[in-house]
């Protein structure tokens, strides 16, 4: 379900009802707790969290005319996915993360290398999500980019 929506308020309108008030409160929950710097946008048809080009004017090495992305979340079609670029690139959060699940959902964790996905909508771990946000700055980001970018 990739949507063309040019803003997150678009986006969020085209959402079915039965999925708008689960992604309102995700998107309140990212935005909440994610550190000073990232920036809300669309990219790649999902909500986003760039670090903008005042920040990394190098922009994203696949697609120089984007920022860098960090963090996306969709409503797709049999779950709510949630992309965290600092878990695909941090060994340490990725074994946080992992970790962390059990004791906050009684649910099997479904990950891939990216990509968390939910698809029961009662058993999001809001508070663990919240935490997840707050672990890595723009910053701290943008240097484990780098580093990965030269490897």
């Amino acid at each position: 379900m990739t949507s063309t929506a040019a803003t997150p308020e678009v986006y969020l309108q085209q959402l079915p009802t039965d999925r708008l008030e689960v992604m309102q409160r995700l998107r309140q929950c990212i935005i909440e707790n994610l550190p000073e710097g990232f920036q809300e946008t669309m990219q790649y048809g999902m909500l986003s969290y760039v670090v903008p080009f005042d920040i990394y004017p190098s922009g994203y090495h696949c697609a120089k005319d984007q920022p860098l992305p960090f963090l996306a979340v969709a409503s797709q079609k049999n779950a709510i996915s949630l992309y965290h670029m600092g878990i695909y690139t941090e060994e340490s959060l990725l074994q946080w993360f992992v970790s962390e699940y059990p004791n906050h959902c009684k649910t099997k964790l479904d990950m891939g290398k990216s990509c968390i996905r939910f698809k029961k909508m009662d058993d999001i771990p809001w508070a663990l999500i919240a935490e997840l946000c707050q672990k890595m700055t723009p910053a701290q980001w943008v240097s484990l980019y780098e580093n990965n970018l030269k490897k």
